[in-house]
């Protein structure tokens, strides 16, 4: 339970006066109109950068929704965050190609370098890991998309090497 209390905490140190204010400003904007939750969401998420419960509350009262429905809405539509988001968004494709070769101990390798799990973010907000069923590279299986760049064939052993280049901790790091 103190976890989850000093979880609550550190949001709520995280953002600033002034970004609920803009939020607020929103908020007055879209209530009352059709798709309020969701225009209000966006602009919330854009601000914030992520949807913690704190925000998706003030959005739900600022709206006069419950925060049930916006709660439903942020975890039905993929583009919303309930968690931060890292600087490097990384990805495994679990496709049967990747899989076949070496795909699941890839992600697993990454897992334990990031040290979080798929759907996390790293502590320090330098990486997000994802997976997906299919990336359409069957040819370079396996394969790892970090940002926006594919990289093909990757092992196990490459994963430290790989992370590295998108580290801000490594020399020449910052991509």
């Amino acid at each position: 339970m103190e976890n989850v209390q000093n979880k609550a905490v550190a949001e709520a140190d995280e953002f600033t006066p002034e970004q609920f204010a803009e939020l607020d400003k929103w908020i007055a904007q879209y209530k009352g109109k059709t798709g309020s939750v969701i225009r209000a969401l966006n602009k919330a998420q854009e601000i914030f950068g992520y949807l913690p419960r704190e925000v998706q509350d003030r959005v739900a009262k600022g709206i006069g929704r419950p925060l049930s429905e916006v709660y439903g809405i942020v975890t039905f539509y993929s583009f919303f965050n309930v968690v931060p988001k890292g600087k490097h968004s990384v990805c495994a494709c679990m496709g049967t190609a990747c899989y076949v070769r070496g795909g699941q101990q890839v992600l697993d390798d990454l897992k334990k370098e990031l040290g979080i799990e798929v759907g996390g973010t790293t502590a320090d907000r330098e990486f997000s890991l994802g997976s997906v069923r299919c990336m359409g590279a069957c040819a370079l299986a396996p394969v790892v998309r970090v940002d926006e760049d594919v990289h093909r064939q990757v092992t196990p052993k490459k994963v430290k090497e790989l992370l590295g280049k998108y580290s801000n901790k490594c020399a020449g790091g910052d991509k």
